[in-house]
């Protein structure tokens, strides 16, 4: 795959819109637009098909929402988008099979209804583009948690079978012990981790294989087919777990498997510490014949892995290895001057034709990170987007820039947080919106949509990443365990990348999208006070008054920019 082929468009000039497709990991956005003014009003959406390397046919996706019935009442059933088509500009999808080699075909449709509602079919347009798993092979491999506990798709797949409580433990403290019973435990447990829960087993699997050495830096540590690798490693293994107040007592996930591997590793070989707060640290190094680190946000917990929305950025070669070997040393032997070493400083992870960055915290004040990050932000020329956890309880430069470049005329902004943040008005007069944040359709449910699974206590968005102009030369990503804060950037231990790189922007880019798209629908149904009862595709206007499904993506100016920004 060339370095530009992480986005291709079709070339159909017959076709009356134009079709863009985006690389993410794992999944493909797939954008739409009109080439001239509006659709027509008998326009009535997009059917998307799919074809994978070496097949032979293509799929169509589905849609949940159907036209109503003849009847008028709401279709219960998942339908070909040939016949439901998409009343949306673009869509997210995640192919069952994105790790194979080769291209996948995508085949877009526009589709018409007429007055006695039949469907008839445009000019479509038709590109092709790869996928496959890693994003810079042997260089970077970017991959997410699904996070999707709460949506439909979890509870059409599994809780049908076998309520949450039997997927997942109520407490982490009970995590190392539970044993989940339900039927399909193997297929949901890999659904919920997707290609991060993959990514970290696979090449534990490899170090035990290789008999290389590992280190590790844990906050959350709670998972027993994690935890059971790194017992299989032996004196091989090198740890650092926190000890801060949640996970210090004897009874916390952390110090039963602190316990457990010091029986396996020797109590040498296992670190407890919490810097000036919290060692907030989630790194794991192989060093053997593989040489991978790998960063990001996910913890290696339940919660981390199967509920929580998260990211491992996955960093190959001698010189990544050897950047985490030095971070971890002063980690483990020098905690009181971790902040004026070496590894607190930003420094260049080596990579071909990649601008990366790491550094780790704790900074101390020549070195702090906190500040030059607010300033690139409020530079944002076209784009924003961001996923950070703890934003509804961060005051300070970061929550200020984002609040500024909100405002900014021209400028287009999607974020998501952990919960409903304060001082970012709901709608701003360009458009853009307050941040939406994790919910559950658990009132005011809309047929043909059912009731979904909150996922426990605690909070289910955890990203902690910064998109700036992703469709810019300029594209670049902030990511990490870092939460973007003042203790994160002077007190707590943290990895924290700086990456300049235009495919890896556009992958943290969809990876926003997906989960706003997931939320903010939930959030407004939530939230309103006349909910939408039931949830149907629109049908043509026929009456006085009556507006097409797409009005709105041509009057509204967040919904005008989306439209432009991807297609």
């Amino acid at each position: 795959m060339a370095a530009s082929d992480f986005q291709v468009v079709g070339k159909n000039s017959n076709a009356p819109f134009t079709l863009k497709l985006h690389r993410g990991d794992g999944m493909c956005l797939v954008a739409m637009n009109w080439k001239v003014g509006k659709p027509p009003e008998d326009f009535v959406g997009f059917a998307i098909e799919s074809k994978p390397p070496g097949g032979d046919s293509f799929f169509p996706l589905n849609n949940r929402i159907a036209f109503s019935k003849a009847d008028g009442m709401v279709n219960p059933l998942q339908m070909s988008t040939l016949i439901s088509p998409i009343q949306k500009f673009r869509w997210v999808h995640f192919p069952r099979n994105a790790n194979l080699e080769g291209e996948f075909e995508y085949r877009v449709t526009p589709i018409f209804m007429d007055d006695e509602d039949r469907l008839s079919q445009g000019e479509p347009q038709q590109a092709g583009i790869e996928l496959r798993r890693e994003t810079y092979p042997g260089q970077v491999n970017v991959a997410f948690t699904r996070g999707f506990v709460s949506s439909q798709a979890f509870v059409d797949r599994y809780e049908k079978f076998g309520a949450i409580k039997t997927l997942l433990p109520a407490k982490a403290t009970d995590g190392l012990k539970f044993k989940p019973t339900h039927p399909k435990t193997a297929e949901a447990l890999a659904w919920m981790g997707f290609e991060a829960r993959e990514t970290i087993l696979t090449l534990l699997d490899q170090a035990i294989k290789e008999k290389a050495d590992v280190r590790v830096v844990a906050y959350d540590l709670s998972e027993p087919e994690i935890v059971g690798r790194f017992e299989k490693l032996g004196k091989r293994l090198k740890i650092i777990v926190d000890d801060s107040k949640e996970h210090g007592g004897p009874t916390s996930g952390e110090s039963q498997a602190a316990k457990r591997l010091a029986k396996s590793a020797g109590a040498a070989n296992v670190k407890r510490q919490h810097m000036k707060g919290l060692q907030h640290n989630k790194m794991i190094i192989v060093d053997g014949t593989t040489k991978k680190v790998v960063f990001g946000s996910t913890n290696l917990s339940w919660r981390g892995l199967y509920v929580q929305a998260n990211n491992a950025f996955v960093a190959e070669g001698k010189r990544p290895v050897d950047l985490a070997l030095a971070a971890f040393d002063n980690y483990f032997d020098d905690e009181a001057t971790f902040d004026n070493s070496k590894s607190a400083e930003l420094t260049n992870l080596g990579l071909k034709n990649i601008d990366a960055k790491v550094s780790f915290s704790p900074h101390s004040l020549s070195n702090t990170l906190l500040e030059t990050i607010a300033e690139d932000i409020a530079e944002t020329s076209s784009c924003l987007f961001y996923s950070l956890a703890f934003l509804s309880i961060t005051p300070g430069v970061i929550k200020e820039s984002i609040k500024k470049v909100s405002k900014k005329a021209g400028v287009f902004v999607y974020g998501i947080a952990d919960k409903k943040v304060g001082g970012i008005d709901l709608q701003m007069p360009n458009g853009n919106i307050a941040p939406v944040f994790a919910a559950a359709l658990e009132r005011n449910i809309p047929a043909p949509f059912n009731k979904e699974p909150a996922g426990g206590g605690g909070n289910r968005m955890h990203h902690k990443f910064v998109v700036i102009d992703f469709d810019k030369p300029t594209a670049r990503v902030y990511l990490g365990s870092y939460n973007f804060s003042v203790p994160a950037d002077r007190k707590n231990g943290e990895n924290l990348l700086v990456i300049h790189d235009r495919r890896i922007a556009v992958s943290y880019t969809i990876e926003a999208l997906r989960i706003f798209d997931h939320y903010h629908f939930r959030v407004i149904q939530r939230e309103a006070k006349k909910a939408r009862k039931e949830l149907q595709l629109d049908k043509p206007p026929r009456r006085a008054g009556e507006k097409p499904w797409f009005d709105e993506d041509y009057r509204d100016a967040r919904k005008i920019r989306d439209r432009e920004l991807f297609a």
